[in-house]
């Protein structure tokens, strides 16, 4: 039996939801402004193998209840915008969700990681008319938001490419020079910003 048990049905609802919610956002957006809201949106639900292997990472026993609750990212989503300002512009209509409560932020944009990571992170939970693993109906599920810029995706993904390669050489030298270029692509960000405010008030 999946680690999800019988609540996988429950969890694909939720994430439909939250998705569908989302695409309308950057439909009305794109009306009223011309522009999308964001570039693009990835969403999934964490893989048996990915879901298990975390368990086992974090010491915790392998239940239903720790994947659905303890660890909160079952549900996983990525918005990636193309500019700074409309991270929290996503960030606002999210909270602005009437099936929503947001349980934890964490703003790794304005306040960057030590090695340079920027991204805004939301543990959200979400009301479902499903009964969860707590046994209450209507229930609730939780899901992880990762919303940031495509300069930030782009530095991220290259950081998880080698944070997951073993026997790098010269890996203080690639972080150093990773930390760098994050603060060079912030700077590009915040100038690219300050150019759409000029011209948006042209």
């Amino acid at each position: 039996m999946s680690i999800y048990g019988e609540y996988l049905p429950a969890l694909k609802e939720v994430m439909e939801r939250i998705v569908g919610r989302i695409e309308s956002f950057n439909e009305a957006y794109q009306k009223e402004h011309g522009e999308p809201l964001y570039e693009h949106l990835n969403y999934r639900i964490k893989s048996e193998e990915s879901m298990l292997e975390k368990l086992e990472r974090k010491h915790l026993e392998a239940t239903t209840y720790n994947a659905l609750v303890t660890l909160k990212d079952a549900i996983g989503l990525r918005i990636v915008t193309t500019f700074v300002d409309d991270v929290f512009e996503v960030v606002r209509l999210i909270k602005g969700l009437e099936f929503v409560n947001v349980v934890e932020e964490k703003d790794y944009i304005s306040h960057a990681k030590e090695n340079g990571y920027r991204s805004y992170h939301m543990i959200i939970q979400v009301t479902s008319h499903q009964k969860d693993v707590l046994g209450h109906q209507p229930g609730s599920f939780y899901a992880e938001i990762q919303i940031r810029t495509i300069a930030m995706d782009s530095w991220a993904a290259l950081e998880h490419q080698m944070s997951y390669k073993k026997n790098i050489k010269n890996r203080e030298l690639i972080s150093s020079e990773l930390k760098r270029v994050a603060d060079e692509l912030a700077s590009c960000d915040l100038s690219m910003q300050t150019i759409r405010d000029l011209i948006n008030r042209s």
